[in-house]
């Protein structure tokens, strides 16, 4: 049996299919950071910092989600959680107490799905974590898929001068182990975060290399697109109220799509991809999901 995510190529039982980039050596990373300096301008910085996040609530948002598993289009529920957080540089996590100096602020984004099968169901979370006022370069990613066939789980951070992955899979080849990924790239898993922070109305067109996707079984060294990003606006038609719409080529016949509000704080209202994992916005609310 095999599970088939489109976006990644990838089977989950079986390993009948060629890694995309297996064997490929990782390079040291010296001055990644001018890469994402120079696409600055197209990004507001201090998207993250109104006011709007300072109510101790969470950003809940639902949506009806499509992916394709076993070669059959599945419907969920697909959660989408931004909230801002003080995290502690000792364990780079979230703090229990605020009575200590050396704390800084994210914004952390947690992405959630349960996907019914005709086998057994997968569940994916992801969490990523983003320095208040840098919307565009990631400062950590967990990420965890869990199914009958076993449960993998790989860690992203920022050590400076490149990012470290460290991974642990119920794969062949794979099993546990560490690399370096290069850092100046945006995460595909962070576009419908770090996305809403673009300086719409200036309608930007550019490039930029894209990790491609972690949210999946796999461990494998990830590939990296040369994508051309486009902003316009968002036809009527194509969702509820007026919206901005941020096209995402990665490659020859590998294009996302991203609505996002217009108005302030710019939420994802939908999503297409290349390899049809499709979210619409089905409810978004403020509370502290956290609290009984």
């Amino acid at each position: 049996m095999g599970f088939v995510a489109l976006g990644n190529g990838l089977n989950a039982c079986s390993t009948s299919e060629e890694e995309v980039v297996s064997g490929r050596k990782s390079r040291p990373v010296l001055d990644d950071n001018a890469a994402l300096l120079k696409l600055a301008p197209h990004f507001n910085q201090q998207w993250a910092m109104a006011k709007w996040w300072e109510d101790g609530l969470a950003e809940v948002a639902t949506y009806e989600a499509e992916r394709v598993v076993y070669d059959k289009v599945r419907r969920f529920e697909y959660t989408l959680i931004t909230v801002k957080e003080e995290f502690t540089p000792q364990f780079n996590v979230k703090t229990d107490t605020l009575q200590r100096p050396d704390l800084f602020p994210v914004m952390k984004v947690n992405q959630f799905c349960r996907i019914e099968t005709d086998q057994y169901p997968y569940h994916y979370l992801t969490s990523l974590f983003f320095r208040r006022d840098e919307p565009m370069a990631l400062h950590k990613m967990t990420t965890s898929s869990q199914e009958w066939c076993g449960n993998t789980f790989k860690a992203i951070t920022d050590e400076g001068l490149h990012y470290l992955q460290t991974y642990n899979s119920y794969w062949d080849g794979q099993g546990s182990g560490e690399r370096q990924l290069r850092r100046d790239v945006l995460f595909e898993d962070a576009l419908p975060y770090t996305l809403r922070s673009l300086r719409f109305t200036r309608k930007p067109s550019f490039r930029v290399t894209v990790a491609e996707l972690q949210q999946t079984s796999k461990a494998s060294r990830p590939s990296y697109y040369t994508a051309q990003v486009k902003v316009e606006d968002g036809l009527a038609a194509d969702t509820p109220e007026p919206a901005w719409r941020v096209t995402v080529a990665l490659a020859d016949n590998k294009q996302n799509v991203y609505w996002f509000a217009k108005k302030y704080p710019n939420v994802l209202l939908r999503q297409t991809t290349w390899d049809g994992r499709n979210l619409r916005l089905k409810s978004v609310r403020r509370y502290a999901y956290w609290k009984a």
